[in-house]
């Protein structure tokens, strides 16, 4: 549709350089032209135009000192992306890849992911090129507080709802939120997700984004008459996501062989020992290689790549953006896989996904398929605003019917507009037409 594409056009030219944000821009927008086609409403006014425009953009310094006293400082973003259905909710990235781009094409990630989880959220993100490896909890306490003192006008309970991402875990919440406890003199509780559970914080929370994975995966695979059970299975990363994807593969009935952090990859054939995972990053926040000293007939390989050559039945990429390129998809295919779920965001390039649904891989995308972690951080803000806290049992089921219904929802969207099977698709449209809904309701603002 000559429409859509004059729209990705010129959000190239607007914002050169930034590849990350283009490529999801074009993703989204071409998966769905055909709803624009049928809705002239969403042309004639301007939906396009505007939901790849962010409603604002914050970039500032974090100057902070490290412990032998020098000043060192870093950049600081939080992009506002679209606030249609509710307060902006997307989580902080601390690593020294971020930048605009990536802190974009996660924003406007976000705006969708949001609206498929059927709780009022809005689409938002942040971070900064600081990388918290090799600090010290002093160093990373300071450069947390650093950062909130300036974050800390542009966010709110209410306004904008930040959370965890790559880099920020239980302990950079914590200083975070004392700092903004400390700025603002309130305990406003519902301002970030992912707390602690001992200053409310959600049960099921750290688990949420691995275990709704699996949820996803397992509804995309019982459609194909297929189950987890007895499947050999591969997942990258070692973080949150993709150590509680491990946990609850396994208890599926799947063989986990192998895991991954930035440095390299261990393969377990006989099957990763979680226990040991979790005590090298949750304990002793190690390398991954720490592994074959527990488990010596593993194997550890430096570089990340390379676990994609190993022959598995699903696929789940839980590390970052863009670790499936186009080469791993065809050695992934030819290895045998049929099914790859997406636990990280966008971790497939664009021409790998066209390559897995050319062949036929069941494929479900991150936009649909990660999204139980904010989820359950719009569950977090729920018992925020009560002043209550559910079980754990009670979280999870919430999760599952929540999963439950994105699977549901994007199937639906697919074969509405004549894309049967087709997630990637119907996970864009069905979250694209809540929110142009919600935008056309509002008037031009």
């Amino acid at each position: 549709m000559m429409y859509v594409q004059k729209i990705i056009d010129k959000v190239i030219a607007d914002n050169p350089g930034e590849e990350e944000f283009h490529a999801t821009v074009k993703e989204v927008l071409t998966s769905i032209a055909p709803v624009v086609e049928k809705h002239p409403e969403y042309q004639e006014q301007a939906i396009l135009e505007r939901i790849v425009e962010p409603e604002r953009v914050i970039m500032f310094r974090v100057p902070w000192v490290d412990d032998q006293g020098k000043v060192q400082v870093n950049k600081g973003y939080r992009v506002q992306f679209n606030s249609a259905i509710g307060p902006y909710k997307g989580g902080l990235r601390l690593h020294p890849s971020v930048n605009l781009s990536i802190i974009k094409f996660l924003g406007f990630e976000q705006i969708f992911k949001n609206s498929l989880t059927g709780l009022p959220i809005g689409g938002g993100k942040g971070g900064s090129n600081f990388d918290p490896k090799g600090k010290s909890d002093n160093e990373i306490m300071r450069f947390c507080q650093s950062f909130m003192t300036e974050l800390s006008r542009h966010i709110g309970q209410d306004t904008d709802v930040p959370a965890g991402d790559i880099g920020v875990g239980g302990r950079e919440i914590g200083y975070l939120f004392g700092q903004y406890k400390r700025i603002r003199n309130a305990y406003e509780a519902g301002v970030l997700t992912g707390k602690g559970l001992g200053y409310w914080g959600s049960l099921a929370r750290k688990e949420a984004t691995g275990y709704g994975l699996l949820y996803f995966v397992r509804h995309m695979l019982a459609d194909a008459n297929e189950s987890l059970a007895g499947k050999t299975v591969v997942i990258s990363g070692s973080g949150n996501v993709a150590t509680y994807a491990i946990e609850k593969a396994q208890e599926f009935g799947a063989k986990v062989v192998a895991c991954s952090d930035s440095n390299g990859y261990i393969y377990d054939k006989d099957g990763i020992d979680l226990d040991v995972v979790k005590e090298i990053k949750e304990v002793k926040r190690a390398r991954i290689s720490e592994y074959i000293k527990a488990r010596p007939n593993a194997e550890y390989h430096e570089g990340c790549k390379g676990i994609w050559t190993i022959k598995c039945d699903v696929a789940l990429p839980c590390a970052t953006q863009g670790e499936i390129d186009l080469e791993s998809a065809k050695v992934l295919v030819e290895n045998g896989v049929f099914a790859v779920g997406e636990g990280a965001n966008m971790p497939s390039t664009l021409d790998a996904i066209d390559y897995f649904l050319e062949k036929g891989v069941l494929f479900a995308p991150a936009k649909a398929a990660n999204a139980g972690g904010v989820a359950v951080s719009a569950l977090e803000m729920s018992q925020n605003s009560m002043r209550y806290s559910w079980t754990f049992e009670e979280v999870d089921n919430k999760l599952k019917d929540i999963m439950k219904n994105i699977y549901e929802n994007s199937t639906k969207a697919a074969e509405e507009y004549g894309f049967k099977g087709n997630l990637v698709v119907g996970s864009n449209i069905a979250g694209f037409k809540k929110v142009a809904d919600a935008m056309i309701a509002h008037g031009v603002v």
